[in-house]
């Protein structure tokens, strides 16, 4: 399930970088909770 939710951010990471309507920091913040998602689910995997 958190990978579903990192690749649904990081998707509409990448939609806001090629639209010319971007919302300021808001894309920056997808990308970071989406790379914080990502080593989350990989540590757990590690672990589990």
């Amino acid at each position: 399930m958190l990978m579903t939710i990192a690749i649904i951010l990081l998707v509409l990471w990448v939609l806001g970088l090629v639209s010319s309507y971007t919302m300021g920091g808001l894309i920056h913040i997808l990308l970071v909770v989406a790379i914080v998602v990502f080593l989350v689910q990989f540590i757990q995997g590690r672990r589990g």
